[in-house]
């Protein structure tokens, strides 16, 4: 199929955006690793170093209501520029931060900046893409995204010898630069200038609202936010999962991560290779029937003495994840489909809605649940089984009625 917009060579678009997927969650997740040091030289407590991650991820949401936009008038590229040139400055403040709440204030301007690779990037797919192409490559860049959380908290727990916790931040600035490199070099403009909106504050707001008016819209929006925040649920609680429950030290969150993101590193291979319109919908029921058999067997495993231990408890997750990255590419394409002429705009609001339930998560859910094994994986079960639901409701809904935007 032939490409609506030449971008050069597939493997370097591919790249680009790989990158600009990657830097967002690994601010996320390298950092956990070094709550523990931070803790000694600030002495503010696990529950106070947790808002770190919150206090990105509000500021994350907020700022990706305009990324979309800015990019629909802008174009991509001076978006994704501006973004990762922000991004990095603020990791090098980071990184010479005295006090948490100086390191804060630069996890706001992290946050603020990040949108810019991750929201642009899954909008830029569609733009030179499009049908069962748009789909592989969609699940062919979530599996790439998969790497990032995985390593992150690995690398960041080796970090933590080089320059204590402020060396996660240089490597965050380490990154910025070379992926700003690479933009500057490798990225061509996804959008051309007949097919952008018009730059004005009025138009961004209303192609937000566009946006937001349409209810399936908003269905697939919230839908994805909870799917994705069943497994949220046990990233965010790395910290206390590694430390309080499994009794296990900085350099240990490779035993989470890796049975987490390899599950969710196949179930996105498996949906590029598997990217037929005629068996979409089959393949996303098949997720759900994965996602749920795994997070029940979690359940099972925690409540049963014998097997709410090392390594019994980490065997089901990667079918649990599995399932889940069978699902997540296909309900982001199926609403970035839904507006033709606002998928930044789109992209927009699907993640302010994913970036604020995970904030909530991360910042009150999993402080809350992650004192017991067995709540721990009850919680992640009651957002799969809702995301479920949701879905099927959708699914209905979507039979029989049109679910396009007027334009």
């Amino acid at each position: 199929m032939a490409r609506k917009v030449d971008v050069g060579p597939k493997w370097l678009f591919l790249l680009v955006l790989a990158g600009l997927g990657m830097f967002g969650p690994f601010a996320i997740d390298a950092v956990f690793p070094a709550f523990e040091r931070m803790d000694a030289e600030w002495h503010v407590g696990n529950a106070a170093l947790q808002q770190s991650v919150s206090v990105y991820l509000l500021s994350f949401a907020a700022m990706s209501l305009f990324h979309g936009p800015f990019s629909d008038a802008l174009g991509r590229r001076p978006v994704i520029i501006v973004g990762v040139t922000g991004f990095g400055l603020a990791s090098l403040l980071g990184a010479l931060a005295p006090s948490l709440p100086v390191l804060l204030i630069c996890r706001s301007l992290q946050g603020i900046c990040a949108g810019a690779g991750q929201i642009v990037s899954r909008a830029m797919i569609p733009d030179v893409f499009e049908g069962e192409e748009a789909q592989r490559v969609m699940a062919q860049i979530a599996m790439i995204f998969g790497l990032a959380p995985a390593i992150a908290p690995i690398i960041g727990g080796y970090l933590l010898g080089w320059d204590g916790w402020r060396g996660v931040f240089w490597f965050l600035v380490l990154f910025a630069a070379v992926l700003l490199a690479l933009v500057l070099c490798g990225a061509k403009e996804t959008l051309p200038k007949q097919n952008r909106t018009r730059f004005d504050g009025r138009f961004l707001f209303v192609s937000l609202y566009k946006v937001w008016l349409n209810p399936t819209g908003r269905l697939l929006a919230f839908i994805g936010a909870i799917h994705f925040g069943g497994q949220f649920v046990l990233i965010s609680s790395a910290p206390l999962f590694i430390t309080d429950l499994v009794h296990l030290g900085e350099t240990d969150f490779w035993v989470l991560f890796v049975p987490l993101f390899s599950g969710m590193i196949a179930g996105s291979w498996t949906t590029s290779h598997f990217n037929d319109e005629r068996y979409r919908w089959r393949l996303a029921w098949t997720g759900y029937v994965c996602a749920l058999t795994g997070v029940a067997l979690l359940v099972g495993f925690a409540f049963f003495e014998p097997t709410a231990q090392l390594p019994w408890i980490v065997i089901p997750m990667p079918l649990y994840t599995f399932g889940i990255s069978l699902v997540f590419p296909i309900q982001t394409l199926a609403m970035l489909e839904l507006y033709p002429k606002y998928r930044g705009a789109a992209s927009s609001v699907q993640s302010f809605i994913s970036l604020l339930t995970n904030a909530v998560i991360v910042g009150l859910i999993a402080p809350a649940v992650a004192v017991s094994l067995e709540t721990l994986m009850l919680t992640s079960a009651g957002f799969t089984v809702c995301s479920a639901c949701l879905w099927t409701w959708y699914r209905r809904r979507a039979r029989n009625a049109p679910a396009s935007l007027p334009e």
